[in-house]
C-alpha cells in the first residue's frame, strides 16, 4: 500500500524501505486548530492514501523510542484539509508519563481527549476504521488486542478521504519516528448491536 501513499507535506529527513517508514521530525511542527490555545498549527508531515471505500480498517505500528521532549508525537491521521482532520498518537510529556490521546478537528476547531500512560511506553499500534462518515480510532500494545480510544463524526468525511500517518515535534525538538506493519482490512469496527437507528424505530 506504500506505493499508493503520497506526502501532504514531505519531511526534510525520511526513509522508506521494505514496508518501513522512518521520519525524523523537525522542530516546531504540529497539527492544532484554535481551541483553548487560540493558535493554529498546520505544518506536520503527513503521508496518506486516498479512498472512497466506505467500510475499512487501517492498522499501523508506531515506534517512538527516540521521543524525549514535551509533545513529541507520531501516529495515525486522517487529514482532509487544515480545518478538518483527526489524529491518534502518544505524546511524550516527561520522564513519568505520556499522553495517549486523539484529536478531532471539525470546521477549524480541535478537541483533545487523553489518558496518561507510563512514559516508558515506546511502541503503540493503531487501528483506524471507517463506517461511512463516522470513524473509530483504537490502540493496542501488541497489535492483537485493540481498545477503543474515540468514536467520532467528521462533517467533511463523506466521499473520498485521505488517511495514513504523521509525526511532529511542536516544540524545539527532533526525534525519529518509525512506522511499520501497515495493512488494510475489512472494517473491524462492526455495526452497532443494540438500539436501532431512529429511522427504523416504529
Amino acid at each position: 500500500m506504500l506505493e499508493k501513499m503520497k506526502w501532504t507535506r514531505e519531511p526534510a529527513d525520511y526513509k522508506v524501505e521494505q514496508g518501513r517508514i522512518e521520519v525524523v521530525t523537525q522542530p516546531n511542527t504540529d497539527l492544532w486548530q484554535r481551541t483553548y490555545y487560540h493558535f493554529r498549527n498546520d505544518n506536520a508531515p503527513v503521508l496518506q492514501m486516498e479512498t472512497e471505500e466506505k467500510y475499512f480498517s487501517f492498522i499501523v505500528r508506531t515506534d517512538f523510542s527516540d521521543s524525549h521532549h514535551r509533545f513529541d508525537q507520531c501516529g495515525v491521521v486522517m487529514y482532509l484539509d487544515s480545518d478538518n482532520w483527526l489524529k491518534g498518537s502518544v505524546e511524550y510529556e516527561n520522564e513519568e508519563f505520556a499522553h495517549l490521546g486523539s484529536v478531532v478537528t471539525n470546521h477549524g476547531y480541535s478537541d483533545w481527549a487523553t489518558t496518561q500512560i507510563p512514559s516508558d511506553t515506546k511502541i503503540m499500534w493503531y487501528r483506524f476504521s471507517r463506517r461511512e462518515d463516522d470513524y473509530c480510532i483504537e490502540c493496542s500494545a501488541d497489535g492483537v488486542r485493540f481498545s477503543q480510544m474515540r468514536i467520532c463524526h467528521m462533517w467533511e468525511g463523506t466521499g473520498a478521504i485521505r488517511f495514513g500517518i504523521y509525526a511532529c515535534s511542536p516544540e524545539d525538538s527532533s526525534f525519529k519516528a518509525v512506522f511499520s506493519d501497515m495493512q488494510l482490512t475489512e472494517c473491524a469496527w462492526k455495526a452497532h448491536d443494540g438500539q436501532k437507528p431512529d429511522e427504523e424505530i416504529g
